[in-house]
């Protein structure tokens, strides 16, 4: 897909997703800039923001063509009081500004793409979840009562990005599953990792789903909303192809070309790794059976629909990357 230069502005623009998205648009020549609260060297401009007021910063969306508002607090750490309440502010405080900022524009950005979750629904073993039919989670009754944050805190960043009243403004909010890139520090980084040290077995059960999109289809994706003016409010963006945690543990040791059995990590040692990591077991136990109807149906063609062709290019990638044959 071809599209005419842009003016694209990235709040929050710094992190994994961030860099991707920055790097791929920047590459294809649209005009890039990053809003950040930690101004980083990159080939683009990165602008300074507290994120929780109006400041010179607004003057980017004003006549932008695209707005992606990625920020938001990382959920990878422990969910204490302190962590809940800055995982909630980041995203809903910052979305707000960014409404504010189209809303005192005189030339409002066309199309704002707000980042979403696809942990939004239900925990689900028994049947996909999509965006024309999912059902929201946060009351299962075979799921521990702590996961209901997530689901509030995504629901709440939802709510801030349709709530402004903004005409001229068409709003997507992006239900994301696990990006895949061989950048370090990323989800992928983290799974191979576990392979490499001979720990890539299945995570308790292993039955539960994981939603996850390969890094080059994220940007295709991206490109796509941003062509099909038809599309408006929650959008999944995920492969079409979940799969359990067993199959896909399976499919990246293959790709690594080590044994196919591995040390599979029983439910009990879950939280005590969990605890050491500094994280939470919702991340790898919740099951997230997500799937793209809105995309798929509007003709989007994904390159990587399938986990095991897109970990083997994930593999490649990643050993060139850190110079490994």
């Amino acid at each position: 897909m071809s599209l005419r230069p842009l003016k694209i502005v990235i709040p929050g623009g710094t992190g994994q997703l961030g860099r991707i998205l920055a790097r791929h648009f920047h590459e294809q020549g649209h005009r890039v800039s990053v809003i950040a609260r930690h101004v980083t060297q990159a080939e683009w401009p990165v602008v300074p923001w507290n994120g929780f007021e109006l400041g010179d910063w607004a003057s980017e969306i004003d006549g932008a063509d695209v707005v992606i508002n990625l920020a938001g607090r990382s959920v990878n750490c422990r969910y204490t009081p302190a962590h809940q309440r800055e995982i909630r502010h980041s995203r809903t405080i910052t979305t707000g500004l960014v409404g504010q900022a189209i809303a005192r524009a005189a030339k409002p950005p066309r199309l704002w793409l707000n980042a979403s979750t696809a942990t939004i629904y239900r925990h689900s073993l028994d049947g996909a979840m999509d965006d024309v039919t999912g059902e929201i989670g946060g009351h299962e009754p075979d799921a521990p009562s702590r996961w209901r944050f997530s689901v509030e805190v995504a629901q709440a960043w939802e709510a801030a990005l349709f709530a402004p009243e903004l005409p001229h403004t068409r709003r997507i909010a992006m239900r994301t599953g696990m990006v895949m890139s061989p950048d370090p520090g990323g989800a992928f980084d983290t799974f191979l990792r576990l392979v490499r040290w001979g720990l890539g077995g299945r995570m308790a059960s292993g039955w539960q789903y994981i939603s996850w999109i390969h890094d080059v289809d994220l940007t295709r994706a991206v490109e796509f909303l941003i062509e099909h003016e038809e599309l408006a409010g929650p959008v999944n963006v995920t492969s079409p192809s979940p799969l359990t945690n067993r199959r896909f543990m399976s499919c990246l040791r293959a790709a690594w070309c080590t044994s196919y059995f591995a040390i599979p990590t029983p439910a009990w040692a879950l939280p005590i790794g969990a605890l050491l990591l500094r994280t939470e077991t919702e991340l790898v136990l919740k099951s997230r059976y997500v799937k793209p109807r809105r995309l798929c149906e509007a003709g989007f063609d994904f390159h990587f629909p399938n986990w095991r062709g897109a970990c083997q290019d994930l593999v490649a990638r990643w050993r060139a990357l850190n110079s490994i044959e």
